[in-house]
């Protein structure tokens, strides 16, 4: 059965956005991410994404199955400040840890997840773009979202960080279950051009274990 972009569960609010599609591999309905996005689902999606020094966090409360998954490619954003309305221009923040930690907790709160209930598991911060390996942003990041989740109150249920490898990541929203498949052979620099790329147009913006299952 093909399934056309019309046939997939309604998206929350705010991330129309997003690259949804169905994958009948996996026989599921998908939401891919890209570095400074997130997302996150009430209808048992999967959430994909593809990592080399970024870090993603997938968060969900299993009591009523609501979960979601950033991406973020540095650990702190000191330049995006409100406006004088009050205003913080999310585009340029959520490319940043501490604003893409805040803007996933909340999405899942607001859709009815409690923060008592909230399970986390982390991926990423590989040692993998050429630019960043002499700041070695891969480790800040692991570093910042272990602080991050600490200081919130929150354990890290499962983690598969660091490394020299990029990751593919697949999160299954409804139960929590994680598949990562480290990409020991990249036959291009897609993924270190791709974060190169990102990390220069981040910089020159002016003012996005258990049930963990690894595969080849």
């Amino acid at each position: 059965m093909t399934f056309r972009r019309e046939n997939l569960s309604k998206c929350l609010k705010d991330f129309e956005h997003i690259n949804r599609y169905y994958d009948p591999m996996n026989d599921i309905n998908t939401a891919k991410i890209l570095p400074g996005q997130f997302y996150v689902s009430i209808s048992g999606e999967m959430i994909s994404t593809v990592l080399g020094s970024c870090i993603s966090a997938c968060i969900r409360d299993p009591g009523v199955n609501i979960g979601g998954m950033n991406h973020f490619m540095l650990p702190i954003d000191n330049k995006s400040k409100p406006d004088i309305h009050g205003q913080v221009d999310w585009s340029v923040a959520s490319r940043y840890g501490d604003f893409a930690m805040e803007k996933l907790i909340n999405a899942i709160l607001r859709a009815g997840g409690k923060r008592r209930n909230l399970e986390v598991k982390v991926f990423g911060g590989g040692k993998v773009v050429s630019q960043l390996q002499k700041t070695d942003v891969g480790q800040k990041n692991i570093d910042f979202v272990r602080e991050y989740l600490e200081f919130e109150g929150l354990s890290i249920l499962a983690e598969d960080t660091g490394d020299i490898f990029p990751r593919k990541v697949q999160y299954y929203t409804d139960t929590g279950r994680v598949r990562v498949k480290k990409l020991h052979v990249v036959r291009n620099e897609t993924i270190s051009d791709r974060e190169d790329s990102y990390y220069n147009k981040i910089i020159t913006t002016p003012d996005e274990t258990e049930d963990l299952e690894l595969f080849s």
